[in-house]
């Protein structure tokens, strides 16, 4: 090619083609853009209103979606025929403690798997929610100020002998199931269904659902890895077991249960800037707010550590920045500091990415169809690795080298 030619290829890239840097500009003006790269179903999106029953919800969301999965249909199962039941035992725990359990609206993955065995599972038109007072919508705040109250008196109360009917029933047991029931409903014993009757457990077993196909993953270095420990936390008062994994390999978990076509129940702290300013604009992210960098003068890394925090903050919130990916050693600090509580429970069905190549996963919420996306919403995956308290998938979503290494079958 001689020079002449050379120069024509020059200028006109120059009047022509947009520098990688005018790219870059391009793409973060234009806000947040999310390419979807992996999608499962789900079913609809619900509403838990003014109840802490976020465990139920996205439990039952999670076990909606397995039986998607299973090609069994789409079902809506009762949120509230769950929580009524967990409440009664989550009292009972309470009370035979001496209150070292704490009642609370709150609750874990587990008290699903464990109520769907124990207690069965109901469509949802069998027992909705605020139908007792009139609502279409949950609102439990009236229900705790009694209850609370109910279980604090016994559980904290200076007795010798607690009474009991001429049946040998715990008289505060059967008052505080009263009060539920007046708010919540009574639970069914038997119903109809597409024209079949069942009981709770009948249906339950209908619809070929394994709880003990259900593990719960976590990552902690204050028990070893690769074994079962009790997560310590105040909602876990069925003192549940979750096997523990390296952060890394717990990361490897969420990737192949989703490309292999298996949804994810997400616990996680939710108290992050990251989420709670980014959420109404349908994304979580963790901002590399103390990156440092030793790249080439104009790049886009350049750029981003040559910001002050605070306008690191700013732009975090504008469009796609670069993520901070913890280690194994700020996941356990961030825990035992309380930085990491047990704040939410959530539905993760897919991945996608964002227009700088930031990973994230595809959260289906229960806040109703609010906000940007109207009830999901992007995690970036550097949000997840930090925040995850703990996570429940199928026992065939485990990668084959974990799922040998943790003992299951």
């Amino acid at each position: 090619m001689n020079l002449k030619k050379l120069g024509i290829i020059a200028i006109a890239a120059m009047l022509g083609m947009p520098t990688q840097a005018q790219e870059q500009k391009e793409k973060k003006d234009s806000g947040y853009v999310f390419t979807v790269t992996k999608e499962l179903p789900i079913t609809s999106i619900k509403n838990q209103n003014r109840a802490g029953t976020c465990w139920c919800y996205s439990g039952l969301a999670f076990i909606e979606s397995e039986l998607l999965r299973m090609n069994k249909g789409e079902y809506d199962l009762s949120e509230m025929y769950i929580v009524s039941n967990t409440y009664m035992d989550r009292a009972m725990a309470a009370v035979r403690t001496h209150g070292d359990v704490s009642f609370s609206q709150g609750g874990s993955f587990y008290d699903v798997i464990y109520g769907m065995e124990h207690f069965g599972l109901v469509p949802e038109e069998c027992m909705r929610p605020g139908v007792m007072y009139g609502d279409t919508l949950s609102n439990h705040s009236e229900l705790s100020a009694l209850t609370d109250n109910m279980v604090k008196a016994i559980a904290k109360g200076e007795h010798k002998k607690l009474q009991c009917d001429t049946a040998g029933n715990p008289m505060w047991l059967k008052a505080v199931k009263a009060v539920h029931e007046v708010y919540l409903g009574q639970a069914p014993e038997e119903f109809m269904y597409k024209g079949k009757k069942y009981t709770p457990k009948s249906f339950y077993e209908s619809l070929g659902l394994n709880a003990s196909d259900y593990v719960s993953i976590t990552s902690y270095t204050h028990h070893p890895f690769y074994e079962k420990f009790v997560l310590e936390i105040q909602d876990n008062w069925r003192w549940s077991q979750c096997y523990n994994l390296p952060i890394d390999e717990m990361m490897q978990v969420f990737d192949n249960a989703i490309a292999n076509g298996y949804t994810v129940a997400w616990g996680a702290d939710v108290s992050e800037d990251g989420f709670r300013r980014g959420i109404r604009d349908g994304y979580c992210v963790l901002p590399d707010l103390d990156a440092t960098s030793t790249d080439n003068a104009g790049s886009d890394m350049a750029h981003w550590t040559g910001l002050s925090k605070a306008d690191r903050a700013k732009e975090a919130y504008m469009h796609p920045t670069p993520q901070r990916w913890v280690t194994q050693k700020e996941r356990q600090q961030a825990y035992d500091n309380w930085e990491t509580t047990d704040d939410h429970g959530m539905l993760i069905y897919g991945t996608a990415k964002d227009q700088t190549g930031n990973e994230y996963y595809m959260v289906k919420n229960s806040w109703g169809k609010v906000y940007k996306y109207e009830g999901m919403f992007y995690a970036s995956k550097a949000y997840v690795r930090y925040k995850t308290m703990n996570i429940v998938v199928h026992k065939d979503a485990l990668p084959k080298d974990i799922k040998k290494k943790l003992g299951i079958k």
